[in-house]
């Protein structure tokens, strides 16, 4: 830019002679009439100015550089590309919730939680404990924590995936399968539901902690569906012991 500049300055510097001429006082210098009207004041601004015009822009102080150079530089700022690293770390920082879930996922899931909570609902209503039911209950939450432990299978088998398929995620993978199988062997409801509380607790675990690269929202998805899931079993259990005791002395007072 000082290159560009240099034969501007160059002419600024032979015009001086034309340019003195129109500063107040310069004629006077020039053609040498009537040099006793000179005046202090108009040699001070000859001075001045003829100082300006000649200084190099490497002694020009930096803002005054940079003023005249601004026009110069017209290009727009250019937006620097995010990599998918950055992407990804961002995702990962932002808080996250359930109004960041694709539709499909949220309504699916909520879908999928409807037998969960309509056991315990049904049961208050008739103010009668069911053992089907609560069966049922179990059974579709086995269900559910083998098909959380499937989809960690399925997270860590492309080639291109964050996780590998290696001893530690399949096998966190098939233990909630195992688990939710053993659930099922119980004769008793409430040793089943809590193992399958055990199984889907695992499960949220594994989740949240060894597999950072889950969106954010699933993860939130996956804390509410979790809870959600654990308070209806504990619910039908909380629901047995008492409907079931009521039954009792309702027996006992029959009998007597």
């Amino acid at each position: 830019k000082k290159t560009s500049m240099f034969p501007l300055i160059q002419r600024c510097c032979f015009n001086i002679p034309f340019k003195l001429q129109k500063l107040p006082g310069g004629s006077v210098l020039l053609h040498g009439r009537n040099k006793t009207s000179c005046s202090s004041l108009a040699l001070l601004q000859l001075q001045r100015d003829a100082r300006a015009l000649c200084t190099p822009l490497s002694r020009q102080p930096a803002a005054g550089y940079t003023a005249q150079l601004r026009p110069f530089h017209t290009s727009l700022p250019v937006s620097k590309e995010k990599s998918p690293e950055e992407s990804e770390a961002q995702s990962q920082e932002s808080p996250g919730s359930l109004k960041d879930c694709p539709k499909p996922a949220l309504y699916l899931s909520l879908g999928g939680l409807i037998p969960f909570v309509a056991v315990p609902l049904a049961m208050a209503m008739q103010g009668s404990y069911c053992p089907e039911l609560a069966f049922a209950q179990v059974t579709y939450g086995a269900a559910t924590a083998s098909f959380l432990g499937g989809m960690r299978w399925g997270f860590a088998l492309p080639e291109n995936s964050p996780a590998k398929p290696d001893w530690l995620n399949l096998a966190n993978g098939t233990v909630p399968a195992l688990l939710a199988w053993q659930a099922l062997l119980f004769k008793d409801v409430t040793q089943g539901a809590v193992m399958l509380t055990v199984a889907l607790g695992i499960a949220l675990h594994y989740d949240i902690s060894l597999l950072p690269t889950y969106p954010r929202w699933f993860k939130v998805l996956r804390v509410v569906g979790t809870v959600v899931m654990i308070s209806s079993l504990l619910a039908t259990v909380a629901l047995k012991a008492f409907l079931e005791g009521e039954q009792s002395d309702d027996r006992k007072k029959q009998q007597k």
